[in-house]
């Protein structure tokens, strides 16, 4: 009885050993990055100028700052100024507070602050991967606060959601 357990163990190290060995591999990119590195090489990302009536003019670099920092950590392109394989334009088109949670004397308690960005993103290698869409993304914040008080972290947070949903929807092909 001992043998016949014994020859068991031997035959499942054997067949772990086995497909260890083999050239079948699985692969996982967590960060959603599904690009082809034969093909692509480099990415061109334009400024993003804000255009809306309501201006805070720290957002344009918060956000192009994330977002080129972003791609620089989730893939292996090659940041460049001139002709590139994937390109990234855009602007800021929304800027805008609205009240949110009204109470029962009709006044807000929450304010929402909503950034609003356009993007066109242009594959220079494949034909219909190109995309041209807005993406928009919320914060609120106590009423009771100035804005001037919250407005650089509600910009960097926002700023970080929106290029978490640019990122999938262009480099990430999710």
């Amino acid at each position: 009885m001992k043998s016949l357990s014994i020859k068991y163990v031997r035959i499942a190290i054997a067949m772990v050993l086995a497909l260890g060995f083999t050239d079948c591999r699985i692969s996982y990119k967590f960060n959603g990055a599904a690009l082809d590195y034969s093909i692509y090489k480099t990415i061109h990302v334009s400024e993003f100028p804000i255009r809306t009536a309501l201006v805070y003019p720290p957002l344009q670099q918060t956000f192009e700052n994330e977002l080129l920092d972003y791609i620089t950590r989730n893939t292996r392109l090659q940041t460049t100024d001139g002709e590139s394989d994937l390109q990234l334009e855009g602007e800021i088109t929304g800027y805008s507070l609205s009240p949110q949670a009204v109470t029962q004397d009709a006044l807000a308690s929450k304010t929402r602050l909503t950034i609003t960005v356009r993007v066109k993103y242009t594959d220079n290698k494949q034909e219909g991967k190109d995309i041209d869409q807005t993406f928009s993304a919320y914060r609120d914040f106590d009423s009771s606060l100035m804005l001037n008080d919250v407005q650089d972290g509600l910009c960097q947070e926002i700023s970080e959601e929106l290029v978490n949903l640019i990122f999938n929807a262009t480099l990430g092909n999710w």
